[in-house]
């Protein structure tokens, strides 16, 4: 759905000649265009007045007939607009309209060159990057369609690395990362509908689904969310995500934003819509359900053991990034009969000389390692991770040695941080760092009353939580024993031969697919 409410709210413009046939207002860019030259230039001029960047280039079409070419500098392809438009049409022996338009349809070396009817028209293709030609006697301009916008190449994502897998990420051309998916699947079936959002940036936006496989009541869902923003300006994807997603106030993310092309195409041959915003390398794809979080790309291209295997272990660091430093401040401040004696003599010796309580001491060390992972992230590539790590060893062995914090305390902060950076989803790896420090004040304050108390609180928010109406928690709760192959475990290939239950399109793949020798053959 194109949306141009900044130029139907623009202020009422200047006429200085007072011509009823040049448009004054915004509304009246819907007009069409004027078959002089000279008024068509005055209104283009009259939209983009003081705008350095946009260049009205005059030339002759066969030294006869005046015509001018509209377009943006460094958007626009200089060099083909030179030698597929300016050269051959100055250069052609043409006298009237209906020469020049047979010699543009047949003659003309630019593909996708397409007439435009309005003023309105006309400005959407000039600020989109397109040069337009106007013919002095035309009513009408020509998009020549030769924009041409500095991009970088495709290279894999830094924050989701694999070791077997596919290297191409995404980049901030939707166009580009468009054909990358198309290449992914090659199939009529996949559809992308384009729409603008923004009254000033005029964000490209695609929604893209495979037809048959998608769920139809999420997409309609996607789309109706999509179309009721009404902002200023979309810059990245992250606008549009707090914008449509289901609870803005939950700390977990609803939409998983991925760089990933072979995940992004894995979500949409699961019936998952995904959402493409030009200047953004990340696409969106939803709904989203909590397992998810915890999936890695290259568990999909490893044997199924080790995949299994690692899948449990990223549950587990998981819980314990979350709930380690909470659980050791409620064990040794309000519980100490629960550690053994002779481990809980050697946590009293390690504090005999510290000052600070044992919560005090975890809350300090906590909001360190995040200063210095922050400080990490925000500095140059170069010196980021030397700082981070020499930092996190000067500042521990030198709180230790002066007796601020004791030496476990050191410890399980930094395992809690090491099994923190085993998250394959950074949102969710964001989520645990901020929710544990309430938790963490918890148990400070009530012991294992306050931490059992916040899990329960953070499992009932969970189980309630939705994403485009499907449930965060599926297929544990509701329970679905079918999917359970590819979220607490990872099953054999020839086993998957389902799609979750969000999907109406239920097989994937042929049932018996299971390999071996074939009976009866050579052994």
């Amino acid at each position: 759905m194109s949306r141009f409410r900044g130029f139907r709210k623009r202020r009422k413009r200047k006429n200085s000649g007072n011509d009823p046939d040049i448009p004054s207002t915004g509304e009246d860019l819907q007009v069409t265009l004027h078959p002089e030259l000279e008024k068509n230039r005055r209104v283009m001029k009259d939209m983009f007045e003081r705008c350095c960047d946009v260049t009205f280039r005059p030339f002759r079409i066969g030294k006869k007939i005046e015509a001018e070419i509209v377009y943006i500098d460094n958007m626009a392809d200089i060099e083909e607009l030179n030698d597929h438009a300016l050269a051959p049409l100055m250069k052609a022996s043409l006298t009237h309209p209906e020469e020049i338009e047979r010699f543009l349809r047949e003659e003309l070396p630019v593909v996708s060159a397409k007439p435009v009817q309005t003023f309105d028209e006309c400005v959407k293709q000039v600020v989109a990057g397109d040069p337009v030609l106007f013919i002095d006697g035309w009513d009408r301009a020509l998009n020549l369609g030769l924009r041409k916008w500095e991009k970088r190449g495709v290279t894999e994502p830094e924050s989701e690395p694999v070791i077997r897998g596919s290297k191409e990420g995404f980049i901030e051309s939707a166009l580009s990362n468009t054909s990358l998916l198309r290449r992914r699947i090659q199939s009529p079936q996949f559809k992308m509908e384009e729409m603008r959002l923004g009254r000033y940036t005029q964000t490209r936006v695609i929604v893209a689904y495979i037809e048959g496989v998608v769920n139809e009541g999420v997409l309609d869902e996607v789309k109706r969310r999509l179309e009721r923003i009404d902002i200023d300006g979309v810059l990245e994807s992250g606008y549009i995500e707090e914008l449509i997603e289901d609870n803005p106030y939950s700390p977990f993310p609803q939409i998983n934003v991925t760089e990933r092309v072979d995940t992004v195409a894995a979500d949409l041959l699961s019936g998952r819509v995904a959402i493409i915003t030009d200047g953004s390398p990340g696409v969106m794809t939803m709904p989203l359900n909590f397992p998810t979080l915890l999936q890695a790309a290259e568990d999909y291209y490893v044997r199924f053991t080790y995949a299994t295997a690692v899948r449990w272990l990223r549950y587990l660091l998981f819980f314990f990034s979350l709930t380690a430093p909470s659980f050791y401040v409620a064990t040794i401040t309000f519980h100490p009969e629960a550690v053994p004696t002779e481990q809980l003599f050697n946590f009293a010796a390690a504090r005999e000389k510290i000052p600070l309580p044992t919560f005090i001491e975890a809350l300090l060390m906590e909001i360190a390692f995040e200063a210095l992972r922050e400080a990490g992230l925000r500095l140059p590539k170069i010196v980021g991770p030397a700082v981070s790590i020499v930092g996190a060893l000067i500042i521990g062995e030198a709180a230790v040695t002066a007796g601020l914090v004791s030496a476990p305390v050191v410890i399980v902060v930094a395992i809690t941080g090491i099994a923190s950076f085993s998250i394959p989803r950074y949102a969710l790896g964001f989520t645990m760092r901020v929710l544990r420090f309430p938790l963490l004040i918890l148990s400070g304050s009530f012991g294992m009353v306050g931490f059992s108390l916040g899990l329960i609180a953070l499992v009932v928010h969970l189980a309630t939580l939705r994403s485009f109406g499907a449930p965060y928690l599926a297929p544990l709760a509701p329970f679905r024993s079918q999917e359970l192959k590819d979220a607490l475990w990872r099953s054999p290939r020839w086993k998957m031969d389902q799609r979750p239950r969000l999907s109406p399109n239920e097989y994937r793949q042929s049932p018996d697919q299971k390999p071996g020798p074939e009976q009866g053959g050579e052994r």
